[in-house]
């Protein structure tokens, strides 16, 4: 994991500073209050970054090569890209352009969270047929509560995956990866886009079959410690992924993604069971080695599948 900090009251500092950063770009204006501060926070591909500017800031930038989610705090963000003018205000979570084509805008003093993604990820979480070609293709969520689900996704990425206590337990960066794919899943379920609305076809429904249960469930088994998404299980089949999440709803009563954390939720509690009470093994660690970043939510999850906390499994090991 790696941060960076900016802080200055100098325009062309700042200017280069986002050029660096994100992608070429000018900065148009001359304010009277200059002031900027910028924090980054960066692990497994993933970006979330704190600004804040104390005037209104012009600006006129490149393609950024990667999915750019914004979430306003404060101030306004006025999107001009193509001559259209969109305002987006306090509480808002949308896409601030496309990840492969330039953009221009307006900050006017405002406080904002960005949080940056492979847009390749986006190919690797969509279930439907086509998948790898999948485009977002509108800034804001398509309602309220999608919009609040997508804020909340970026809020847990920031606030309780990518900080420094949850990268010491997280070696292997697989609650990273984790909640990359939850922020992607995410995503595709919020905003427009391409995979949205794609319908099952007879083959999905036909391939939904126990054997692909068995098999996915296999697969599962033997690569919960792995980065392994929705479209590695079904290409371990083969089938679509679209027919996986149908054999597991069918058939098991859950998702496969669910039973991936049910697994890695088991593995933690046989690692904690055998853990030498006395030695260097903590819950934050093995929590962290098998994709859980929220010490909260694993304890929680913990507690309601095995009826204790896993410090008490630690401790009794």
């Amino acid at each position: 994991m790696t941060n960076l900090f900016f802080e200055s009251g100098n325009l062309e500092a700042t200017e280069a500073f986002l050029s660096a950063a994100y992608t070429p770009m000018q900065i148009g204006g001359r304010p009277a209050d200059t002031r900027a501060r910028i924090s980054r926070t960066e692990a497994g591909g993933l970006s979330v970054d704190r600004l804040s500017f104390g005037y209104t800031m012009g600006y006129d930038a490149g393609c950024l090569g990667k999915v750019c989610l914004v979430t306003m705090h404060s101030g306004t963000i006025v999107d001009t890209t193509g001559g259209r003018e969109e305002v987006f205000g306090p509480g808002e979570t949308f896409l601030l352009a496309p990840h492969d084509r330039p953009y221009t805008g307006q900050v006017r003093e405002a406080r904002y969270t960005i949080t940056l993604f492979d847009p390749h990820l986006l190919g690797r979480v969509a279930a439907g047929p086509g998948g790898k070609d999948v485009r977002i293709t509108g800034a804001r969520a398509v309602g309220p509560a999608e919009n609040r689900r997508l804020g909340a996704a970026v809020a847990y990425l920031r606030d309780h995956v990518l900080d420094d206590s949850a990268a010491s337990a997280d070696p292997d960066g697989l609650a990273v990866s984790t909640a990359a794919q939850h922020l992607a899943a995410t995503v595709l379920g919020t905003l427009p886009n391409t995979a949205r609305g794609d319908t099952a076809t007879p083959r999905d429904s036909r391939d939904a079959h126990s054997d692909t249960l068995r098999r996915a469930v296999a697969f599962i088994e033997a690569n919960a410690h792995r980065d392994i998404t929705l479209s590695d299980i079904a290409a371990s089949i083969p089938v679509t992924p679209r027919a996986v999440q149908y054999a597991f709803t069918r058939h098991a009563g859950t998702t496969p993604l669910g039973h991936l954390r049910t697994v890695r939720l088991a593995r933690a509690h046989a690692e904690l069971r055998s853990a030498d009470p006395a030695g260097a093994t903590t819950v934050a660690g093995v929590a962290g080695r098998w994709g859980f970043a929220h010490q909260g939510r694993f304890a929680a999850a913990y507690r309601q599948e095995y009826g204790v906390s896993p410090s008490v499994t630690l401790r009794s090991g």
